[in-house]
């Protein structure tokens, strides 16, 4: 006898996939069962194909509402959910993007579609209330890139070959031109983000590693040395300030062979 999680496997199948080798002998009672389960596979491939057209409207705008359904299709084929939570679902949808068709004649699909994921990311965040310089007034200067800082959730930063964030004003403000070239050029990215509202700022490639860096977890020292490994000749003291004045920083804690302290 089969157990319940091979039966719940073999649905899964059916729905995702169209294979009802598995389940064939499950689908009893009534006239049509099988046409009962059709119900359940259209359900799952509307409401996930709509759930992405949602979050990437202006990656439809870029390459066409039919393409990316299509793409959208193919996408909840090969990578159905593994979270409960729908609005984590398509983070790998840019990705996915840039092996399609398409993306050979419009090289900068990915990365626009990626700007629009962290957009939708960043604008349902909730701002904290940032740390001002003073939280540092009783570190010694020799301990502080023993420091770790937690920003603001609703940060991102995305390294690019093309201008991707002009392209989203174009969409934004609804003035794309009837023709459009883009230039490649790279670009370093912050997007950041709270309660429906979201900005994008050009940073230069040594304050853009090095806030990234602290945003993955890194303390300030490993930050730091990112951020001199890019450009030998910038100061990270003023790259910190920069982050603290701009009040992305939320806390400050010592790392683990330090003390336990929270400013």
């Amino acid at each position: 006898m089969r157990t319940l999680a091979e039966i719940q496997a073999d649905f899964r199948n059916a729905v995702i996939h169209g294979d009802t080798n598995g389940i064939a002998h499950e689908l009893v009672g009534g006239l049509k069962p099988d046409r009962r389960l059709s119900v359940h596979q259209r359900n799952y491939e509307t409401s996930l194909v709509d759930a992405l057209l949602v979050k990437f409207p202006a990656t439809g705008w870029l390459i066409g509402t039919p393409f990316l359904t299509h793409a959208a299709k193919d996408f909840i084929r090969a990578h159905p959910p593994t979270a409960p939570c729908i609005a984590e679902y398509g983070d790998s949808f840019p990705a996915f993007l840039s092996v399609c068709a398409l993306a050979e004649r419009v090289s900068y699909l990915r990365d626009f579609a990626e700007l629009e994921w962290h957009v939708g990311q960043v604008a349902i965040a909730v701002d904290f209330a940032p740390i001002s310089a003073e939280a540092f007034s009783g570190v010694v200067p020799d301990a502080l890139p023993n420091f770790r800082l937690k920003l603001q959730p609703g940060l991102r930063y995305l390294n690019t070959s093309w201008p991707v964030d002009e392209l989203m004003k174009l969409y934004l403000t609804e003035t794309a031109p009837e023709q459009l070239e883009l230039a490649s050029i790279e670009i370093w990215l912050e997007i950041r983000g709270a309660r429906g509202q979201f900005q994008f700022n050009r940073l230069n490639p040594a304050e853009f590693v090095f806030r990234k860096c602290i945003s993955e977890g890194g303390s300030i020292g490993e930050a730091a040395e990112c951020s001199l490994d890019t450009d030998t000749g910038v100061d990270p003291g003023h790259v910190l300030a920069a982050l603290i004045s701009d009040g992305l920083a939320t806390t400050v804690t010592q790392t683990a062979d330090q003390h336990h302290d929270n400013f």
